[in-house]
This record gives C-alpha cells, structure tokens and sequence, in this order.
C-alpha cells in the first residue's frame, strides 16, 4: 500500500510539472495583449521596452505562487506579505491585459483579455493547493514508514536480545567447562614449570661456567696480544730513534762537508777576467776541479738552482758539479737536466 501511495505521489508531481506549459502560454499571450498598452504611455525611442512590463508582472505572479508551495512544503507560513505580493502582482496582471479594451470600450475585449491572467492565478493557486495537500500526504506516508521501521526495529531487537541471552547462557556453561579444563591445565603447567626451573638453573651452571672459561681464554689472547702490541711500540720506537741518530749524523757530515767547501773556496785563487770564451773556460775549469769533493754553504732557492742548471748546461757542467753549487740532491738536478734536453730537443 506504502509503494502504491508514493507512486501516485510521484505521478501527482509529475502532472503538475505540465502547469508550467499553461503559464508559459498565458505570459506570452500577456506580452503580446499588454505591450499595445505599454507603447501608448511609452516615450518616443524606447517603444522596444513596452514587453518587458507584462512579462516581469506575470513572472512575479508565478514567482510569489511557486515560492509559497515550496515554503508550504517545508511547513512555513505563507500569509503576510507574502499573500500582499500574490494579490498586487494578480491583480496588475488582470489590469494590464484589460487596459487596452477598456481604453476602446471594449466590454467583449475586457472579458477575453481577462481570462488569460485569470487563468494563470487560478492555475498557481491551484497548484499551491495541490502541492500542500502533496506534501501532506508526503508527510503521512513517511511517518507510516518511519512507524513500521520502528515496529520491525523493535522486532528485531527483541529477537537480537533473546539470541543474546541464549548466547549468555551457552557462554556461561562454556566458561564453567574451560576454569576446569584451565585449573587442570593451570596445574600441568606448574609442574612442568618446575621441571623447566630446574633445566634452567642447570643450563644457567653451564653456560656460567663456559662464559668464565671463555673469559679465560680471552684474558689470555689479550695479553697476548698486548704482548705483541708493546714490542711492536717498541720496535717501532727503536726503529725512529735510529732514524733520528742517522739523520742526525747526515746533517753533521752535511755541515761538515759544506765547511770543507767553503774552505776551498776562501783557498782557491780568484779567477782573471777575460774576453768571454775565456771566462767561460777557467769558471768552467774552476767548478770542475772543486765540485767533485764539495758542496755548497747554503743551497740556493729553487729559481736560483734552476737557473744555476740551465748554466750549467750550457757551460758543460756534469750534474754532480751541478748538485754541489747549488746544494740540491743529484736526483733533482737529474730531473731539471731531463726537462731542459726535452725543451731543447
């Protein structure tokens, strides 16, 4: 009975949604019989505004009408001012269409002007009739509903409590049966508790006594090891103290070597100058003969020795007489003779 009244409802609604064909008409026969009216009493230029009256006028009517329909079916009041709007934007509607004929005399005009916007007023008041009793039966039908929920709801939760009192009972017996089954197995595992307890201290005895064997053998490899640690030190510390001692007696022969050097040089006489190629012979003659068995007082800047290697180069000079002057090792001098002959190749 419920599907076939709200079936109805929804046919109802759908058959009202074809009153909007009837207002539809009745606006555009209003535009058409108003706007003569509006042009008489319109200013020269502005004639193409005359259909705008008419069909803000009975927009309005269909406005205020539909407006309280949806108010009614929310359960608000339409009286007040809303029933001032219905009658005012009705009632211009009905003058509007008339005012024409009226103007001419035209009784038989008036009657047929009057029946378009009396059509459209009775059309939305009935409509807002229809739509109330519509949202009443709306409302009765939903509350039938909500009533047979609550009946089944509450069938349902008598069944539900019935079931959960047999549940209870069934849980109950169940919780009897398992605090004898967990007594009894409470005290299995009391037993075997013991039993496990005394593995426990025994196995805890052995694994004390491997750990402080272990500890032992531990002990013993770190002392070992420390052991090799100290006489690696040791060794490694004998090792730089003889470094320290040779380097030491390399910078005494060192310095002793550089004084005999200067020594020979203060001996030797002072070379004569000559035209060029015989100031380059004696020089030449002169490095030769000392720098076999002599070095250099202080050695030179790395420009300097440079420069001293690219002389010596040129003036013919061996690499050891090379190392003397300038106090570099031979190695370097090597290097620096190397680097020249690949220039000049």
């Amino acid at each position: 009975m419920q599907i076939n009244t709200q079936a109805q409802v929804d046919a109802a609604e759908k058959i009202l949604r074809l009153s909007w064909v009837i207002v539809f008409g009745v606006i555009l026969f209003s535009v058409f019989t108003v706007t003569p009216l509006v042009e008489r009493s319109t200013p020269t230029g502005w004639s193409w505004s005359a259909p705008i009256l008419p069909l803000v006028v009975d927009v309005a009517v269909v406005i205020s009408i539909r407006v309280d329909a949806i108010v009614a079916r929310l359960g608000g009041s339409t009286s007040g001012w809303p029933v001032v709007l219905r009658v005012l934007t009705g009632g211009t509607s009905v003058l509007l269409n008339t005012g024409f004929s009226a103007l001419k005399g035209d009784a038989v005009g008036v009657g047929v002007h009057t029946a378009a916007p009396v059509v459209l007023i009775v059309v939305a008041e009935a409509s807002l009739k229809w739509r109330r009793e519509i949202a009443a039966a709306a409302a009765r039908i939903e509350t039938e509903r909500r009533e047979q929920e609550e009946a089944r709801r509450r069938e349902r939760r008598e069944r539900e409590e019935q079931a959960r009192a047999d549940r209870e009972r069934e849980q109950e017996r169940a919780q009897a049966d398992r605090e004898r089954q967990d007594r009894a197995e409470a005290e299995r595992r009391q037993m075997e508790a013991t039993d496990r307890e005394r593995e426990r201290e025994h196995a805890a005895l052995l694994a004390r006594q491997q750990r402080e064997h272990e500890a032992t053998l531990e002990q013993a490899r770190e002392d070992r090891a420390d052991a090799r640690r100290r006489e690696e030190q040791e060794r490694i510390d004998r090792e730089k103290r003889e470094e320290r001692d040779r380097q030491e007696r390399d910078r005494r022969e060192e310095q002793q070597r550089q004084e005999a050097a200067r020594k020979a040089r203060e001996a030797a006489p002072e070379p004569v100058s000559t035209p060029r190629p015989a100031v380059s012979a004696v020089v030449s003659t002169t490095a030769h003969q000392s720098a076999h068995d002599t070095e250099p007082v202080q050695k030179m800047s790395e420009e300097q020795a440079r420069q001293a290697v690219a002389d010596g180069i040129r003036e013919g000079r061996s690499q050891r007489q090379v190392a003397a002057l300038t106090g570099w090792s031979t190695g370097w001098v090597a290097a620096r003779f190397k680097e020249l002959e690949e220039v000049a190749a």
